[in-house]
Order: structure tokens, then sequence, then C-alpha cells
């Protein structure tokens, strides 16, 4: 698998998109994940982010995007989510990406107003609908479990049944590492989403809220994880996800932290970078 960076890292950290983009490929990286609202970014940073990625060598395997409102209870919100998703296949058409990374919503109000089953329901019809649209493109989407307790896709088991509700060989599932751990998530339970996962991100926390620190400044203990993966023989990338560096100033130092770490647990986990 490739090692890869989603450059919201450099973003959050006040980096242009050039230096974001010349600093992953400086510091090692094989791929670039780009985290970029297609409905808030001009002409000139969407060729910006192209010809960069170009020049540096660095394949966009993923773009990111959180469409919450996509099950909103609201029809005039889903349609103008269900619009900004196909924007953003457009947007991983464009880039040559190879997934779009979405995250999905939460069960509104403690799931005591709407019905719970009517809110699943519209998320599987709406990604039937992207999954032919990305299809189409040549493009795969990777759903994010997402370990908060109201989240839809909240563990594996949800994931799963999610999946089989969509049965759309485009819609598939993205694997991060430190919201498995989160979520309670042991190791082999990944075993059930054989032929079902095609995007992995990998972060470390404190094990008790999110936090998205390079490995090894958390409690993760991720080669068991990273050996479950492996196995499931994913065609994709390993893309690092740090956020909200304590120390701006020293991102750079914190990517490349996060780049050695990983890389050391991939051999150990036996993934080779292909």
């Amino acid at each position: 698998m490739k090692l890869g960076l989603i450059n919201s890292a450099w973003a959050q950290a006040g980096r242009g998109t050039a230096y974001g983009i010349r600093q992953t490929k400086a510091i090692g990286f094989d791929t670039i994940d780009i985290f970029a609202d297609p409905l808030d970014t001009d002409a000139k940073e969407r060729k910006l982010i192209r010809t960069e990625c170009e020049r540096a060598g660095l394949p966009v395997v993923s773009v990111a995007c959180v469409a919450v409102g996509l099950i909103d209870f609201n029809p005039s919100v889903q349609r103008f989510h269900l619009d900004r998703c196909k924007a953003y296949l457009d947007f991983c058409y464009e880039l040559g990406a190879k997934n779009l990374l979405l995250v999905l919503g939460e069960y509104i109000w403690d799931r005591q107003v709407i019905p719970p089953a009517e809110q699943w329901q519209t998320g599987v019809k709406h990604l039937k609908t992207l999954g032919d649209r990305a299809a189409g493109l040549g493009l795969e989407i990777a759903l994010e479990l997402e370990p908060f307790k109201l989240s839809l896709l909240n563990d594996v088991p949800n994931m799963v049944r999610f999946l089989d509700d969509v049965a759309h060989p485009a819609v598939q599932a993205n694997i991060d590492v430190s919201h498995l751990q989160l979520a309670g998530t042991k190791p082999e339970e990944l075993r059930r989403l054989k032929g079902k996962a095609c995007h992995v991100h990998i972060s470390d926390c404190d094990g008790k809220v999110h936090g998205d620190l390079p490995p090894g400044r958390g409690v993760v203990d991720f080669v068991p994880y990273l050996k479950e993966i492996a196995a499931l023989g994913i065609d994709g990338a390993i893309s690092i996800e740090l956020e909200y560096s304590p120390e701006p100033a020293k991102i750079a130092e914190w990517v490349a932290e996060a780049y050695t770490a990983t890389d050391k647990l991939m051999r150990a986990a036996g993934i080779g970078r292909e």
C-alpha cells in the first residue's frame, strides 16, 4: 500500500496549498489526499492543486467531504447536499483521485423525534444515487466510520449493515484506526470488511476523545489493526490524518514525525510500500 497524507494538516497550521504539497513530497509521502470544498474553491485554486500535485509526482488518492445534511429531515437540505456531493465527485475526477471520502451525519434529537430507521433509509437512498454517479466516473466512495454515540456509522456492524443495504460496488468503507480504538473495535472485527473497504486513515488518540495525533503520541496499538488491514488486500493508500497541531509553527516536524512513525509501523505489520 502507499503512504499518504491528508493536506488539511498544512491548512490548519496556516500554510498555503503549494507549500503543503511540496513539503508532503519532500518528507517522503507517496500520495496525498485533498481536503477542499469544490463550492468554495475557485478555478485558480483547483488548477493549483492539480498542477502542484503533478509537478511533485504526488497522485491524489482521495478527496474528503463532510456531508451531514444528506440525512437531514428537510428535503431541500438533502437536495443541496446531494448536489454538493456530486460536485465533489466531479472534483475527484478532475484531480484524478480514486475515491471520495464521505462523512455521513448523526441521528438528530437523540433519536427521539425522527425515527432512526427513517434517517438510515434516507442515507441508503442517497448513497445508491451517489454510487451510480461515482461508478460512472470510475470512482469509489469511502464511507468513514465516526466513533461518536449518535453517528449513523459508528462501529463495524453498522458499517457492514449500511453497505449491505446500499448494495453498490462503488460504495465501500474507509477504515480509520484511531476511530476504531475510540469505538472499542477489536482488530479482528475488521475481517467483516473483506471486499468492502477501499481506503485507510491512520492517527493516534488518547483512547478517550478524538485526537488525530502522530502515531506514538497516544495509546493505539497499531500493529494488530494494520495486520488485519493488510489481510483485507486493499489496493490503495494509508493516509495520515493530523489536525490541530499544538505548535503550528512546527507543523513540518509534526508531519515528519507522523511519517516516520507510520512507515515503521507499516513495516512491522508486513505492509510494503508498493
